[in-house]
C-alpha cells in the first residue's frame, strides 16, 4: 500500500480561509470522500505568545484523555487549569474551532447545509506511556464511532493540527480501505439485538436509540482492535506529521491509530451524508450493499 494511495498532499493551501479554485476543491472533496487523509503540510495554527504556557501536559486532569470544549455550553472540561488559565485556554480553542471550520466551508462549499461543528478537543500529553483498554486505546487501528452518541449514518469529519513547540511529530498508522475492511470483519459480527438498543436508551446509557448502522460500527470499532493479528500484520503505512501541519479526514471511515506525539488540536464535525458529494462512498451506504438491507429506518 502506498503513500499516494492513502494520503492527498496539498501543500498550495497556506490560509485557513480564502476563495479556493475549482479544481482544488473538486480534488480534495473527491480524496476525502474516497477515504483518504487530506494533508496541509503548510498550514499551521498559530499559538500565540500569551498562550505558550497552554503547551504543557499539566494542563489535562488525569481522568481525561484530552481537555475539551462543548460546542453548545462553551465550558471547557477534562483539565486541570484555573481561572485565568481556563479562560485563555477556552479562548484558544474558540479560535480553533472558528478556524477550522472557516477552512471546511470554504474548501467543501456543498457542506455548508449538512454540517455541524462538534466538539473541539486538545491533547497536550504524549502518547507514548499511556496505556487503555483495547476499546479505548487509540493506537490501534479503528475506525471511529460513539458508544454513547448513535450517528444513524451521519459522518464524523475530524480536522487535527499539531501545535508542538519541541519539534514532536504526531505519528499516525493509516489502513487499508473502508470497503476492505468491513468485507473482512462484518461477515464475524455478532448481532446487538434490538431491545438492548431500546435498553440501553430507556436507562440513559445511549443518547438515542442505536440503529443497525451504528451497532454494526461499533462492532467494526471493537472486533479490529482485538485483533491482535490484524494490528500486526494488516494493510497499513506510517504517516509523521510535523508541528505546523494540518490534516483531516472521515475518521468513521479512514482506519486510523495514533502512536505517538503531543499538542494535538482538534476539531470533529458531523455531516448528513445527503450533504455530500457521493454519498455511495460513505460507511453507510457500503454496510447496507454489503449486508443487503437497509440500516437506518
Amino acid at each position: 500500500m502506498l503513500f499516494q494511495d492513502r494520503v492527498l498532499e496539498l501543500p498550495e493551501i497556506e490560509s485557513w480561509a480564502g476563495s479556493f479554485p475549482d479544481q482544488l476543491k473538486a480534488r480534495a472533496i473527491h480524496a476525502l470522500e474516497s477515504g483518504k487523509v487530506v494533508y496541509f503540510p503548510r498550514l499551521p495554527f498559530v499559538v500565540e505568545a500569551s498562550e505558550r504556557d497552554l503547551l504543557s501536559s499539566d494542563l489535562a486532569d488525569a481522568k481525561s484523555k484530552n481537555v475539551s470544549l462543548d460546542p453548545s455550553s462553551g465550558t471547557v472540561k477534562g483539565t486541570s487549569a484555573l481561572e485565568a488559565q481556563r479562560a485563555r485556554l477556552q479562548t484558544m480553542l474558540r479560535r480553533f474551532a472558528d478556524t477550522s471550520t472557516q477552512l471546511v466551508h470554504d474548501l467543501f462549499p456543498e457542506y455548508a447545509a449538512g454540517l455541524v461543528r462538534a466538539r473541539t478537543s486538545y491533547r497536550p500529553v504524549e502518547i507514548v506511556g499511556r496505556s487503555y483498554s483495547a476499546k479505548k486505546d487509540d493506537k490501534l487501528l479503528h475506525v471511529d464511532a460513539f458508544p454513547s452518541t448513535p450517528l444513524h449514518g451521519r459522518r464524523i469529519l475530524r480536522l487535527f493540527c499539531n501545535v508542538a513547540p519541541d519539534g514532536k511529530k504526531r505519528v499516525w498508522h493509516v489502513g487499508e480501505p473502508f470497503p476492505d475492511f468491513a468485507k473482512r470483519f462484518v461477515p464475524s459480527l455478532r448481532a446487538e439485538g434490538a431491545f438492548v438498543s431500546w435498553l440501553l436508551a430507556m436507562i440513559g446509557a445511549t443518547k438515542t436509540r442505536r440503529s443497525d448502522y451504528d451497532r454494526l460500527m461499533l462492532g467494526l470499532h471493537d472486533r479490529a482492535k482485538s485483533d491482535s493479528a490484524y494490528q500486526k500484520d494488516g494493510p497499513q503505512i506510517e504517516i509523521a506529521f510535523p508541528p505546523g501541519t494540518t490534516w483531516l479526514c472521515y475518521t468513521d471511515q479512514v482506519l486510523h491509530a495514533a502512536l505517538a506525539g503531543q499538542f494535538a488540536l482538534e476539531q470533529t464535525f458531523h455531516l448528513d451524508i445527503s450533504s455530500m458529494a457521493n454519498p455511495q462512498s460513505s460507511p453507510l451506504k457500503v454496510l447496507e450493499g454489503i449486508t443487503g438491507r437497509t440500516l437506518v429506518s
